[in-house]
């Protein structure tokens, strides 16, 4: 017999779904819509949520997300409240994709879901720290590391969450600049033709664009929430003294605060953009060319600055030490390590990905989930010899 509140949600369901369809009438032509979603498995029906509604739900769910809250953006190793953590960042590239998105009648669903998880793949001490790991997955055999495919790798294998390949596709495309003036999106076929361009891309291919424009939008999200931000963080701890240090072309199209340019960036957007006809997203070439400059600034004055990059050397060897330690607890059998403990057997890890990778991928998989309070905890003990409590009896 069925229950009475089970058989009201059945009831409720079908109306649901109708002004979901509804909703998304209102929508440009080239959105993406609910009917168009595609899984790899389609384990569980879908339910009042949109597919990529519920894609955002898995996303927040999984314990990569949760770990965003102890993963540097740009100013690891330094001791300061008030600068972006990556969990920020991610909540502010969902805000302004989201804002966009609606004002160009976009999927918005669609679009928070890739802007969860397009960072998940990032891993302790930024940009260098997947530097690091990328020279050592290759002496070991196992291509290049890309934080973009570490994301699609996460969220697709390791914790198998059967996102749709709308969602995952979003995320493996939303990074690289070099094409951020206008980009049009790309279909993709299948999940072959999907599989292959995630493939190319751990060679070291380019992603290309997404296959939607949602993932476009938060391509061009991306650098909105952190251009600015970067220059609001770097004034915080003293990188820069005086705002009006940046280009003067930058200036006098953006102004000098981070507000100012994520108001100038959204509405040049979406004056720019064409989601009727055409269908791209894309800035007009003076502030492409004032973002440039910014960009350019930002990577001498912030991210190459001496003052962050002094500790680089300590870093990769920390890489080095975690990554042959573990390498070494996995061949030797030590299942008293935390690669085993903490990764291998634990019970949100899937099963299949176990048994089809390789130990170095395995241990490039686990040190590019840490956290950065873990990474250091972890390094200390493989250096740092053990004290013993109280005596050997």
């Amino acid at each position: 017999m069925v229950q009475p509140e089970v058989q009201q949600r059945e009831d409720r369901t079908p109306a649901i779904h109708q002004y979901t369809r509804e909703r998304e009438a209102l929508l440009s032509f080239h959105a993406a819509r609910s009917d168009q979603a595609r899984r790899r498995k389609n384990r569980k029906p879908e339910d009042i949520r949109t597919p990529y509604s519920r894609d955002a739900d898995r996303i927040i769910h999984t314990r990569a997300y949760t770990r965003y809250i102890d993963k540097t953006q740009v100013f690891y190793l330094v001791e300061n409240d008030h600068i972006t953590h990556r969990v920020i960042h991610v909540q502010l590239v969902s805000k302004i994709a989201r804002t966009i998105g609606r004002c160009l009648r976009l999927n918005e669903d669609l679009i928070e879901a890739i802007a969860l998880g397009h960072d998940i793949g990032h891993i302790p001490y930024g940009h260098f720290g997947e530097a690091c790991l990328s020279d050592l997955c290759e002496e070991h055999g196992v291509g290049k590391f890309f934080h973009n495919v570490q994301s699609v790798r996460s969220l697709d294998r390791i914790e198998d969450q059967d996102l749709t390949m709308q969602v995952l596709d979003g995320i493996l495309c939303h990074n690289g600049e070099a094409d951020d003036l206008r980009i049009s999106p790309v279909p993709c076929a299948d999940w072959a033709s999907f599989d292959c361009k995630v493939r190319a891309n751990e060679r070291g291919n380019r992603a290309g664009p997404p296959m939607t424009l949602e993932g476009c939008v938060v391509k061009f999200a991306d650098t909105i929430a952190y251009i600015g931000r970067d220059l609001q963080d770097a004034q915080e701890v003293g990188l820069i003294r005086d705002p009006y240090e940046i280009p003067k072309a930058c200036q006098e199209i953006f102004g000098v605060d981070n507000r100012a340019i994520i108001d100038t960036l959204i509405h040049d957007l979406l004056e720019n953009s064409d989601i009727e006809d055409e269908g791209y997203i894309s800035y007009s070439r003076e502030v492409e060319y004032a973002l440039s400059l910014l960009r350019a600034f930002s990577r001498n004055r912030i991210y190459n600055n001496p003052v962050l990059t002094a500790e680089r050397e300590k870093i990769r060897l920390m890489y080095r030490t975690l990554f042959s330690t573990y390498l070494s607890d996995i061949e030797a059998g030590r299942h008293h390590s935390k690669i085993f403990t903490d990764f291998i057997h634990a019970s949100w890890v899937n099963s299949e990905y176990l048994h089809a990778a390789e130990p170095a991928e395995l241990v490039r998989d686990f040190v590019a989930g840490m956290t950065d309070r873990y990474f250091l905890k972890r390094f200390e003990e493989c250096v740092l010899p053990h004290r013993i409590e109280g005596t050997f009896r």
